[in-house]
């Protein structure tokens, strides 16, 4: 399947997720500390509407700092009520917007990850397949991760996902499910509990450091 079906799908299922939430849902601080769920909402609409206006411009005010950019253009979407955003996310599913350096596997990254960054608070089980994660982190593994995903190397670690036949990567062998190897790549901590394996050890110290 094509990357852009792969993104739109997931654009869809999350927009599904995001309908079936309460109010008091909406609220919950995401895994991302600048976001609870409608704020994380209106980030995940930003890759399908973006101009290159806009980005240039926000890019000024933000004085070249990519996080204060990327809270800056969510914070003008999140003023939106959360059934825009969920329709904006539903409405934009095929988007091919893109960021420079990383292109396509960018938003795709930012949809999986903040997914789970939707899901975990919330107790939500993601019941997608673990599959489509493989794409994600083949490109974890690449230096074009560290525009903008991966605030460091990663360590030089063999990677298994235990529900699927994903590998990368070379050294000690750490094992986990799919998402949870992707969430310490990035430096999310409630899934540490679930890598297993020689590498270890050495994971959790990079997502924790």
């Amino acid at each position: 399947m094509a990357l852009i079906d792969l993104l739109a799908a997931e654009r869809r299922a999350l927009a599904d997720l995001l309908e079936s939430l309460t109010p008091e849902q909406w609220r919950v601080p995401t895994l991302c500390p600048a976001w609870d769920v409608h704020g994380m909402a209106a980030h995940l609409v930003v890759p399908t509407e973006f101009s290159t206006g806009e980005m240039l411009a926000e890019m000024v005010r933000a004085r070249g700092n990519p996080d204060r950019l990327s809270v800056a253009m969510a914070a003008k979407r999140a003023q939106r009520s959360s059934a825009e955003l969920v329709e904006g996310l539903r409405s934009g599913a095929t988007s091919t917007k893109a960021p420079p350096v990383v292109g396509l596997i960018g938003p795709y990254t930012d949809a999986l990850v903040h997914g789970e960054d939707i899901r975990v608070p919330l107790g939500v089980v993601d019941d997608g397949p673990a599959e489509r994660w493989s794409t994600t982190l083949d490109f974890l593994m690449t230096p074009r991760a560290r525009a903008g995903f991966l605030s460091s190397a990663r360590p030089a670690l063999t990677y298994a996902a235990t529900d699927s036949t994903w590998t990368g990567g070379a050294g000690p062998r750490v094992e986990a499910p799919a998402a949870a190897l992707a969430l310490a790549l990035l430096g999310r901590t409630p899934r540490l509990g679930e890598l297993v394996g020689p590498g270890s050890a050495v994971l959790r110290a990079h997502a924790t450091r």
